[in-house]
């Protein structure tokens, strides 16, 4: 299987990032996160990039606050999938990094979880490494089902609360 590449603009970010990792592991998928800049690493983060499917990644995750170019400048440097995370923060409380994420030129996609989505993130990865991983599939379908159980479990019991 691939792995996930997880690429932090900032250090600050690993917290609001660390959720995915959780979530990959419980897929059993293997990633491994750096701290990458946009601004200030461009050479690392472009090569990083340019070199991510010889290196055996499948997906890359950028997780970035206030101009958030990051996953941008990674989708410029490699036809990889690349998910962005905007991460909350600044005068804008992660509107532009929002922005700053998904207004992207054609030809040079990212996809774009919420704000701080970071396990939305790792589910959208585990379901793009999916499409060649049958075992991956049955994984996500088992949790999508369980969701499934557990909010019909929640509905029948504020129904009942609800008729008391």
């Amino acid at each position: 299987m691939k792995k996930v590449a997880l690429v932090l603009g900032s250090d600050s970010d690993w917290p609001i990032v660390k959720p995915a990792c959780t979530q990959l592991e419980l897929y059993g998928i293997a990633y491994e996160v750096r701290v990458l800049s946009a601004h200030r690493t461009p050479e690392e983060a472009a090569d990083y990039a340019e070199k991510a499917r010889e290196n055996g990644f499948g997906v890359i995750i950028c997780a970035a606050g206030m101009a958030a170019h990051l996953a941008g400048a990674f989708a410029a440097h490699t036809t990889l999938p690349v998910i962005g995370i905007p991460v909350k923060g600044g005068m804008l409380d992660g509107l532009d990094a929002l922005l700053s994420t998904i207004q992207m030129p054609p030809g040079i996609p990212v996809a774009a979880v919420t704000v701080n989505g970071a396990k939305n993130a790792a589910i959208l990865a585990a379901e793009i490494l999916a499409v060649s991983d049958n075992a991956l599939a049955f994984k996500l379908y088992e949790e999508r089902e369980n969701i499934r159980r557990q909010t019909l479990e929640k509905d029948a019991k504020l129904r009942e609360e609800i008729k008391k």
